[in-house]
């Protein structure tokens, strides 16, 4: 007879504590405190400042961890587009996942834009995340784009936060309107025409 493995309490309740802090940190960032205090996090999680610290040994581990929070977030929230679809179909349904998506990450990405320059993880995640890019590009458009690597790093550029950052929170753009650029800006690359000329 087979003996179930034991689950250590200590390492389930240290999971949530962990995992406590981590909602807590992307919660206060979701709210718009871009730069939330350890003890503002500790407060939301309901853990002492030393719970805190004995699982984040500093901020940056703690960003670290929600940057990984928050990719993985992003690769559920993923769902791939049909690369056999009509191409304008397939435009479409890119530009309107990768504006739900950057509406998804927004407040993290605003967050961290704050301390990536000094923060080696947060770099980490960013790069990612352009790699998560490049791969929808060449899954969704693997015709178009064939061994094109200038075109595929136009369409990539485009279509990350700092484009869509200006587009939302320095030119105002509604997220209509911010996809509908997006739309358009991939629709000439990817056919040469914009969308009113085709």
């Amino acid at each position: 007879m087979t003996t179930p493995p034991r689950v250590d309490g200590r390492t389930a309740r240290s999971e949530r504590t962990r995992n406590a802090i981590v909602d807590a940190h992307l919660r206060l960032i979701s709210e718009g405190d871009l730069r939330p205090t350890a003890d503002r996090i500790a407060k939301l999680a309901g853990v002492s400042l030393r719970a805190l610290w004995s699982h984040f040994a500093d901020m940056e581990a703690l960003m670290t961890a929600s940057g990984q929070r928050v990719l993985e977030q992003r690769d559920e929230s993923y769902q791939p587009v049909p690369a056999d679809l009509p191409l304008a179909e397939r435009i479409a349904a890119y530009c309107e996942q990768r504006a739900r998506l950057l509406e998804e990450i927004g407040p993290a990405a605003r967050a961290s834009a704050l301390k990536e320059p000094f923060s080696a993880g947060l770099q980490h995640y960013r790069k990612l995340h352009v790699a998560r890019v490049r791969d929808e590009l060449t899954t969704t458009f693997p015709t178009e784009i064939g061994q094109d690597e200038e075109l595929l790093d136009a369409l990539t550029s485009v279509s990350q936060w700092p484009t869509w950052s200006t587009w939302r929170d320095v030119m105002e753009m509604s997220v209509e309107s911010a996809e509908a650029a997006l739309h358009r800006t991939v629709a000439a690359l990817l056919t040469g025409l914009s969308p009113a000329g085709r």
